[in-house]
């Protein structure tokens, strides 16, 4: 679906990858209803939008919240008459420790933003995709879903159940007008960290000056993940190393967990 003269609604738009979504669509020619629970990130993403930011409405809401999201379709459509497609990028990572030194709160909360957030967001939107000649659904999932990352466990978990959610979605929808993309970021630059109120136990540069783990700049990721959609892709990885472990997860599993506790098993405290 080609992104010029649609309407997007693109959840966690405040930052991150979910606000270069909602820049690099607007670039693109689309209109852009940009969800996320912080006001002032929205703000400042419309600032960023320059003169495109005429094409841009801002909604704050918590995806976890079902009567706000319930709300979200008319508010969209009252600010742009239509909506083509859904963005699910909003999402938190969990503190890096255990799964036993987990709480219980913060597990029900990471499950709820992840995997419930974008399950409330398709449910609310999806009647409305049905009427269009054609629509679609993008869901972020992570490299985290397909390979463990250490302090990342639950993390993992819910990105795979909403990984398992879109597979779901897209075979209900095979014979539809509605065509759904998952998405597998690697290690991307982004605030989702601090986002998440979790403060990372190593340092993101080596102390020759280079970045301890590689990443992918967010604006990249964005551009990937629309070319993506816009040529109907079932999935797509973003980023080198979630495409090398794709295949490396499939070929050998164990060998591939291993190797990433190895490469990164300071992320654990000791």
């Amino acid at each position: 679906m080609r992104v010029t003269g649609t309407v997007i609604v693109v959840t966690g738009g405040g930052s991150g990858i979910g606000r270069e979504l909602v820049l690099e669509t607007v670039a693109r020619g689309a209109r852009v209803a940009a969800v996320d629970i912080r006001k002032p990130a929205l703000a400042e993403m419309v600032t960023l939008a320059g003169e495109a930011a005429e094409r841009i409405s801002t909604h704050v809401a918590d995806v976890t919240d079902v009567p706000a999201v319930e709300a979200l379709p008319s508010a969209v459509l009252e600010a742009h008459g239509q909506v083509d497609a859904i963005i699910n990028c909003a999402g938190i990572i969990q503190p890096f420790v255990r799964f036993a030194d987990l709480e219980y709160e913060t597990m029900r909360r990471v499950m709820d933003v992840n995997f419930w957030g974008p399950a409330y967001v398709t449910k609310a939107f999806l009647p409305h995709l049905l009427e269009r000649s054609a629509a679609h659904i993008v869901n972020v999932s992570s490299m985290g879903a397909f390979v463990p990352v250490p302090g990342q466990t639950l993390y993992g978990a819910s990105k795979a159940a909403l990984s398992l959610l879109t597979e779901g979605l897209a075979a209900e929808l095979f014979d539809t007008n509605v065509s759904v993309t998952l998405v597998y970021p690697g290690a991307t630059e982004t605030g989702i960290a601090e986002n998440s109120g979790v403060r990372p136990p190593i340092d993101a540069v080596s102390q020759d000056g280079r970045r301890s783990v590689p990443t992918t700049p967010a604006r990249v990721a964005a551009r990937t993940i629309i070319d993506a959609m816009e040529r109907d892709a079932y999935r797509v990885m973003v980023g080198k190393d979630a495409r090398v472990m794709d295949v490396f997860s499939r070929l050998s599993p164990e060998r591939a967990a291993r190797a990433i506790q190895k490469r990164m098993k300071d992320l654990l405290p000791g």
